[in-house]
């Protein structure tokens, strides 16, 4: 009966994947069931040309096949011939596949990764015209700073023309030269959010020469253009936060460049004054008037040594003298005589030295320290030589 029934051999049954197990052999055995009941499935080896994604527990699928019954267990089942994602689970799938494949060309590479300029004058933003998204990014960016320019492109983004309309708004914000774009829009289910994860977005935010950051949907939400966008925000509000600086960090950081180039101009004067300083002096050194007193005090300087040294050799000198008058006192005839001695010469000025000089009745000349006289010998008396 099952097999001669024509809508048995040939139908479709969406479910849910539960006790999902692929055997050694190939062959994958799991069950389908919704809230009513449940049905079991097997897909043979042979049939896996017809699953293009790896089966799991929980999803959703459509499952084309026939009905047949396992005689070793009297009960029918679903041979599986093809498997499909149904609903989310299909434009996940999609989602999947256009990543890896994008991942593949290098669009995801860190290298094409531009960073976000820290100061701009203008911000571009393509995103619908009514809703939270551009409220928020129009609220904070005005109060963090107000001097920057915010031109809005409004652009569809959900539907099926939502993708060229994005496309088209990141080209015209591109030619308008806005310094960095944010591309995004609020929450809502995958289908909503379908128009940022099309392949066409993707390749106009990679080819956009103005940074671009990826502000799509709540931050659990994960689109394709956040992999290929510069940047990356969670939220509208932080893409508008990571896009413009706040002017008071501006105001800080303008505030201590000017302390520090004031406090490197005081260090440089500081220099120059202490530079300007030794110059003069050296130029009064160099000077007619400087050479002069420093001539002059050189020369007193030079007469002071030179005094010194006569002084030093003059009581050199003198005490040499000194030594020199006490060895002539002790050879001096008149200090002999002083002493008691007498100086005896004949009528010549001839000194006798000695008894055997004289002869009797030879006048001689008799010298002492006050005066002399003159005496005649009378008699002689040779006592020999004496030794002392």
């Amino acid at each position: 009966m099952f097999t001669q029934d024509y809508l048995l051999q040939s139908l479709f049954v969406k479910g849910e994947v539960s006790n999902c197990k692929y055997h050694p052999s190939g062959h994958i055995y799991f069950t389908l069931k919704d809230s009513k009941g449940t049905v079991s499935c097997v897909m043979f080896a042979g049939s896996r040309s017809g699953l293009s994604f790896r089966l799991t527990e929980g999803q959703q699928v459509i499952v084309g096949g026939a009905v047949d019954v396992y005689e070793r267990d009297g009960r029918y089942q679903l041979y599986a011939k093809q498997i499909e994602l149904a609903g989310n689970g299909l434009l996940y799938e999609k989602y999947e596949q256009l990543k890896r494949e994008l991942e593949e060309t290098g669009m995801f590479a860190p290298e094409y990764k531009r960073p976000i300029p820290r100061y701009i004058k203008t911000l571009g933003v393509v995103t619908a015209s009514t809703g939270a998204a551009v409220r928020d990014i129009i609220q904070i960016a005005g109060r963090r700073n107000p001097y920057v320019q915010i031109i809005l492109y409004p652009a569809i983004v959900q539907g099926e023309a939502a993708a060229a309309s994005i496309v088209n708004g990141i080209r015209a914000l591109e030619r308008l030269n806005v310094d960095v774009m944010i591309v995004g829009r609020g929450g809502g289910s995958i289908e909503d959010l379908w128009a940022f994860n099309e392949r066409e977005v993707a390749e106009a935010v990679f080819q956009c020469s103005v940074p671009v950051i990826s502000a799509v949907g709540h931050e659990t939400d994960t689109t394709i253009i956040d992999f290929v966008a510069d940047l990356r925000a969670p939220t509208p509000s932080a893409a508008a936060e990571l896009a413009v600086t706040d002017i008071r960090e501006i105001y800080g950081e303008l505030a201590a460049y000017r302390e520090g180039l004031e406090r490197a101009m005081e260090g440089v004067l500081r220099e120059k004054r202490s530079l300007a300083e030794r110059m003069s002096l050296r130029l009064k050194a160099a000077s007619p008037a400087g050479r002069i007193r420093e001539n002059r005090m050189q020369a007193l300087s030079a007469e002071e040594k030179l005094q010194a040294g006569m002084q030093r050799l003059l009581a050199e000198r003198r005490h040499r003298l000194a030594l020199y008058i006490e060895r002539l006192k002790g050879l001096s005839p008149l200090e002999k005589l002083n002493s008691g001695f007498s100086y005896v010469s004949d009528e010549n000025g001839a000194n006798v030295r000695s008894v055997a000089q004289t002869k009797v009745g030879q006048a001689l000349r008799i010298q002492f320290c006050d005066g002399s006289l003159r005496a005649r010998v009378e008699q002689t008396d040779a006592d020999g030589p004496r030794t002392v």
